[in-house]
């Protein structure tokens, strides 16, 4: 019973042991994506700064330091050839990388996977440099690739395609590889940059060479410079760490150092004197710039207190206005009104007076006919006598 409970207590212990592994190796890639696209960003920004001084080619070390860069993000956990594709190269079964009787000529490299990943580019520039010469391993063949891209201003139309192909991508490259995480889409947005600068490279030259790997330089992107008010300098930094560090330092031997370092501590007390003189007119400054701004905000107060004013009293005039606007309207119908009513009667006085000048049409007949009878009986008369 004891010895089981031991077992299950140490298969526990490495059970632990075996998830704080994975969490190490999941930080230690995690760390590892970040840093090659933190650094292929820095690369791009000075080769595009470097670009408006000279022409780019491969005797530049801000292009030799990018290619490798992008060599290594592309070649990130690229899934190495299997021992059944070994065996199946003796078949020449048809395979990604180059094939002979003997195997591949040259490991995998990411130009395997670029070039069947980026054959729906238009016009892409696959089987041209498949058919080069003078290159023949595959790693040569991505290098001179990425040259060809880049005169081409095309190298983030490919990326991009090739990303976008994610079951291609995901049968080249394992779990945590850059082209498969976030970092992925980052990458295609930084190389949109290079589009600007004319590039000018020789597909012959020693750059092509894939017989050895790429290496990165990082001193361009760690350079440290040391401020002028800074309180130690590094002469006396090393020094200390040498003195602090040595064993053989007794108690008799402190004296001396103190006297020999005099000048130094003077150095340091004025060094000290100056950042504090320094920081003193940085306090003068800020204090005449705090003051400056206090009165341009007072001013800015009392200005916007007359301008709230006139848009109160414009506000108030404008009611009055629309006040008068309306009773001048009021006024304006009920004139109207009235004259429309006088309009009326008038009328109906003129047809009345006009009415009453006139005779009726039945009075006009009475007379013609009284007219009539008279003339008929004058006739008569006459005719008569």
């Amino acid at each position: 019973m004891a010895s089981r409970s031991l077992g299950g207590l140490s298969g526990s212990r490495s059970g632990g042991g075996g998830g704080g592994k994975k969490s190490l190796s999941a930080r230690n890639a995690a760390v590892e994506r970040r840093n090659l696209i933190t650094v292929c960003r820095f690369s791009v920004k000075t080769l595009i700064d470097r670009s408006c001084f000279e022409t780019i080619d491969d005797s530049s070390p801000e292009f030799n330091n990018f290619a490798a860069i992008l060599e290594q993000i592309l070649s990130h956990r690229l899934k190495e050839i299997s021992q059944s594709c070994r065996w199946l190269a003796h078949l020449q079964i048809p395979l990604q990388g180059q094939v002979t009787w003997f195997g591949y000529e040259s490991p995998r490299s990411f130009w395997d996977y670029i070039r069947v990943a980026c054959r729906k580019v238009s016009q892409n520039c696959i089987c041209s440099i498949e058919n080069m010469e003078n290159v023949s391993s595959s790693r040569a063949k991505g290098r001179a690739w990425i040259r060809v891209a880049l005169m081409e201003k095309h190298l983030s139309e490919y990326i991009s395609t090739a990303l976008r192909d994610f079951k291609t991508t995901r049968r080249f490259y394992e779990d945590g590889a850059i082209v498969l995480g976030e970092e992925a889409n980052m990458l295609a947005g930084m190389l949109l940059g290079l589009n600007a600068i004319d590039f000018s490279f020789c597909l012959k030259g020693e750059g092509l060479d894939g017989n050895f790997p790429a290496v990165i330089d990082y001193t361009p992107y760690l350079k440290f410079t040391q401020s002028s008010d800074s309180i130690s300098s590094d002469e006396e930094e090393l020094r200390t760490l040498g003195s602090s560090g040595s064993e053989s330092s007794t108690p008799e031997n402190v004296g001396p150092p103190f006297i020999m370092d005099e000048n130094s501590w003077f150095n340091k007390c004025k060094r000290v004197k100056q950042k504090y003189q320094l920081t003193l007119e940085q306090k003068g400054y800020l204090e005449e710039l705090l003051r400056l701004r206090e009165n341009q905000l007072s001013e800015s107060v009392s200005q916007n207190k007359i301008l709230l004013q006139r848009i109160e009293d414009s506000d108030l005039a404008h009611k009055l206005e629309k006040e008068q606007l309306e009773y001048i309207i009021v006024e304006l119908q009920d004139q109207l009104t009235v004259l429309k009513n006088n309009d009326l009667r008038s009328r109906q006085e003129l047809t009345a007076h006009l009415t009453n000048q006139w005779p009726s049409p039945g009075a006009l007949d009475v007379n013609a006919v009284a007219l009539d009878t008279l003339l008929y009986r004058k006739h008569n008369k006459q005719w008569y006598e």
